[in-house]
């Protein structure tokens, strides 16, 4: 099983990620790590990226989650996934993938992005992550409200339910 945690930056991702990582003695794989460096350049820059940017980055997860599957492992990622042509790319030859959306209000995560040092994705790009976001259908949703521990049982309880 693979599981991809997904929802704009600043929403816990990688928190929740490893959490579940954790939870399911896999590895955890952060989609901030298969930006090629061109793409971290322009987001510390305060450049929101573009399809074109986005593309190479999402065919290494992809790829990724692929050699996992094709070697029988688990594992959890974390990437924003905003659009669901972007979620359609890292499905591909992807079966027993799931989408765990970490929901959030623009508020909360403006705030918890405001506190945040030493990370290239500046709280000012926030609003470009909202607009581009289309909200998945299938996926398994949570609210990012309450705490790690809570979020972590309802994306379990609702794994067992799927």
């Amino acid at each position: 099983m693979i599981l991809i945690v997904m929802g704009v930056s600043g929403c816990g991702k990688s928190t929740i990620g490893q959490m579940l990582a954790d939870k399911f003695n896999c590895e955890f794989y952060d989609g901030d790590d298969f930006h090629p460096a061109e793409n971290i350049a322009k987001m510390s820059q305060g450049i929101p990226l573009n399809d074109d940017d986005r593309a190479p980055w999402l065919r290494a997860i992809q790829q990724a989650i692929h050699q996992l599957i094709v070697e029988g492992k688990d594992g959890v990622f974390a990437c924003s996934a905003l659009k669901e042509r972007y979620r359609a790319i890292l499905l591909e030859n992807n079966p027993d993938t799931y989408f765990v959306y970490l929901k959030g209000s623009y508020e909360t995560i403006w705030e918890r992005m405001s506190a945040r040092a030493g990370h290239y994705m500046k709280a000012g790009m926030l609003q470009s992550q909202f607009e581009a976001l289309e909200e998945p259908a299938n996926a398994i949703t949570v609210d990012i409200s309450g705490s790690p521990e809570t979020m972590i049982a309802a994306i379990l309880k609702q794994l067992s339910a799927s």
